[in-house]
């Protein structure tokens, strides 16, 4: 997530009230979770085994709860809760403007789209040319849609990325400041949702073709001209090449990488990377002629037995 204009870091030190160690004149250009970091980026981290990899990043200034030494060229603001003075500051750069009519402020849209009666866009929405939204969809703040994209009928575009913070035994939500980009010629099957990132940006690549009722998770990225079929889900910051068929109800958990033109098989649950140019079947996932043959073992074991 980026800034409008960039921030002082002594701004965020008087504001919360933060002990500053290390460059002083630095100037925050956004902020990100750690998965999503780049340089100017603040980060935070309060659990001291992801100190390293905090302060190793590419973010620029980290807010944190204990004083370290701080690398050369970053800033540490130091606070008892990171995570308050993190979501806080999203806050403050994406502050709720809630929609008092179908249509929120600023929308661009672009020639011979077709917007049917009864779709409800957020703040700061642009649509391409050529586009088709159909009746009961939602749009929400920030998205931006490619030329010649089919959005049917009750699918849900941008909502709130479903990611909390577990502290003292409580959930608490994170503040969702990311958005949705979906490219040109893209389709959107009905009743389909598509979360904003946390910070960063959830991805529909170009040409890709999503069938009702799939959901695609915060941060998440499609690559382009991918076909996923109905009732798939995929989790949060999962990555997925181009060229990709993933079969009706295939699961795929959070923060993977999935190679280039592979196909995975319906029902399958895919819990760890997998690489491009395979098919993929079961649960734990593997190659689908592996998992073929062992389910013939098991067949011929058990006729045994009988």
């Amino acid at each position: 997530m980026n800034f409008s204009i960039p921030v002082p870091v002594k701004e965020l030190v008087n504001k919360f009230n933060l002990e500053l160690i290390g460059d002083e004149h630095q100037m925050a250009t956004g902020i990100n979770e750690i998965h999503k970091v780049r340089p100017g980026d603040i980060t935070f981290v309060d659990v001291e085994k992801y100190y390293e990899k905090s302060l190793k990043s590419a973010a620029t200034i980290i807010i944190i709860n204990k004083k370290v030494a701080c690398p050369v060229g970053k800033s540490l603001l130091i606070s008892d809760d990171p995570f308050a003075v993190y979501n806080q500051i999203v806050w403050d750069h994406r502050p709720m403007k809630y929609i008092t009519s179908d249509i929120g402020e600023n929308l661009k849209i672009g020639q011979n789209t077709h917007i049917d009666h009864g779709v409800h866009i957020g703040h700061e929405v642009t649509i391409g040319s050529g586009c088709y939204i159909q009746p009961g969809v939602f749009i929400g703040d920030q998205t931006s849609i490619g030329d010649n994209v089919i959005i049917q009928a009750g699918a849900l575009i941008g909502t709130d990325a479903f990611y909390y913070k577990k502290i003292n035994g409580q959930y608490h939500k994170w503040r969702s400041g990311g958005k949705v980009i979906i490219g040109d010629d893209v389709e959107v099957g009905a009743g389909s949702t598509i979360n904003r990132g946390v910070s960063g940006e959830t991805i529909i690549g170009a040409g890709s073709k999503l069938d009702c009722q799939v959901h695609i998770g915060h941060g998440a990225v499609l690559g382009k001209n991918c076909l996923v079929a109905a009732q798939v889900g995929v989790a949060g910051k999962t990555i997925i090449g181009d060229n990709c068929v993933i079969y009706g109800q295939a699961g795929i958990a959070q923060n993977l990488m999935i190679g280039d033109n592979s196909i995975i098989l319906a029902q399958t649950g895919v819990s760890k990377d997998l690489d491009g140019n395979k098919t993929y079947f079961g649960y734990p996932a593997g190659e689908a002629r592996d998992k073929f043959k062992e389910l013939a073992v098991l067949r011929m074991m058990i006729n045994k037995e009988d």
